[in-house]
């Protein structure tokens, strides 16, 4: 076995919820989304990735903390501590968000794939929809966790793509630095959608019931609740967290430059779907013979695998979240005779999901419309997760520091005044 092939299976085996969290991070919505916004506005946002990095790794690494050091998962803590019409407010946000970006993926998916196979595309979103509940509800969670860090390897073909293309290296720095805002409502919606597919509620879920889960495996939780072994498990949290949200950003960096370089300044300014940005890279890629070829095959590889990596994430921070709000049994540790009410909600939000793909909705719309739904979902959220990230009565000594809040709050405050530039353009 080579060595590179065992430095991939040693990084699988260390990866935890903060790496697979980034990687479902790049789903389909967001590939869409970022394709958008290059095709669009050309490098116009591609400073978003550098400037929303800390943003994001303060973020997760708050809703991470929250569920590892109370051995609970954010909506469960919620409830704890606020009133039951915050608790349902924020469950019923984040159960309609998951639930249409899980039909935006699963129809992505499906373009993707038909660009690989020419299979029927109904056939193939019901072959993935099936193919995800049954590994999500009846394969056990240590194994299931395995499957999904596999789909981690998705997001390399967008640095792969990317180099197959010639890039304007020095115009594509200063536009990573530089910010270029525009005040109009196209790029108002669009940056709110690239924020909101960038810093979304499923991944606050998701993280920190997945460090809930890590701690049961790892038989943590002491018979009062209360988590051992708190202090080594959170430097691991913040390590593992960091190069998940890393990878994330670096794979949606380089989706924007490609989309940039390659769609825009063909004048390709506006994409139908995921799978319709892989295919218009085909016959404008020249770099050498079959370049454009393999630059398809490869994003509609990534958009499918991502697919597979997010919408499980999707629908599981769902269940948690509203699981947890109704004291039902939860986890992916459990086996479906156990945990009835949270497997039922995993695979109602998946199977409502499929069926919104069968309404007729403008497929690039619904993914753009899920990232931007998101974006302003996300707001009252961050309030919380920033309160509760700092108080010392509910997170005791392991609360957030003072550089960590900060970015929190600042994260708050820039998506409440994009969401808030994005309705203002939209009446003015």
């Amino acid at each position: 076995m080579s060595k590179s092939w065992l430095k991939v299976k040693k990084f699988l085996k260390v990866a935890g919820p903060g790496i697979v969290t980034g990687a479902a991070d790049d789903d389909p919505s967001g590939i869409a989304t970022y394709s958008q916004t290059g095709a669009q506005f050309g490098y116009g946002q591609l400073w978003s990735m550098a400037w929303l990095f800390p943003l994001m790794v303060a973020v997760q690494e708050a809703c991470a903390r929250i569920g590892a050091v109370n051995a609970k998962g954010l909506s469960a803590v919620i409830k704890e501590h606020y009133n039951k019409k915050v608790l349902f407010f924020v469950v019923g946000l984040v159960f309609v968000a998951n639930t249409i970006n899980i039909g935006a993926d699963i129809g992505a998916m499906a373009e993707a794939a038909r660009l690989l196979i020419p299979v029927d595309f109904a056939l193939l979103m019901l072959f993935f929809t099936a193919s995800i509940l049954l590994l999500e509800i009846f394969v056990s969670y240590r194994s299931y966790s395995k499957i999904l860090k596999w789909f981690i390897i998705s997001l390399l073909a967008y640095p792969i793509s990317m180099f197959l293309v010639y890039q304007p290296w020095g115009k594509i720095l200063h536009a990573t630095f530089i910010p270029n805002i525009e005040f109009t409502f196209a790029f108002f919606f669009v940056i709110t959608g690239v924020l909101g597919t960038t810093i979304s509620p499923y991944m606050f879920f998701w993280e920190a019931s997945q460090e809930v889960e890590e701690e049961r495996s790892r038989h943590m939780i002491r018979k009062n609740g209360s988590p051992r072994g708190l202090k080594n498990f959170l430097k691991d949290l913040q390590i593992d967290n960091f190069i998940g949200m890393l990878a994330s950003q670096a794979a949606a960096w380089c989706i924007i430059i490609l989309s940039s370089t390659v769609l825009h300044t063909a004048g390709v300014t506006n994409i139908g779907t995921a799978a319709d940005a892989a295919r218009a890279l085909e016959p404008l890629v020249h770099s050498f013979p079959y370049a454009g070829l393999i630059a398809k095959g490869l994003f509609a590889f990534g958009v499918i695998g991502l697919g597979l990596l997010a919408v499980p994430v999707l629908s599981g921070s769902a269940s948690y979240a509203l699981s947890e709000a109704m004291n039902w049994r939860d986890g992916l540790n459990l086996k479906f005779k156990r945990a009835h009410g949270f497997y039922g909600v995993i695979t109602i939000a998946t199977i409502i999901g499929l069926m919104i793909n069968f309404l007729h909705i403008d497929p690039m719309r619904a993914l753009v419309f899920a990232a931007v739904f998101n974006g302003v979902a996300a707001v009252p959220l961050l309030f919380l997760v920033a309160k509760i990230a700092r108080s010392k009565k509910i997170m005791r000594e392991y609360r957030s520091g003072v550089v960590s809040s900060t970015l929190v709050w600042m994260t708050f405050g820039v998506m409440f005044l994009a969401a808030i530039g994005m309705f203002y353009t939209l009446i003015k």
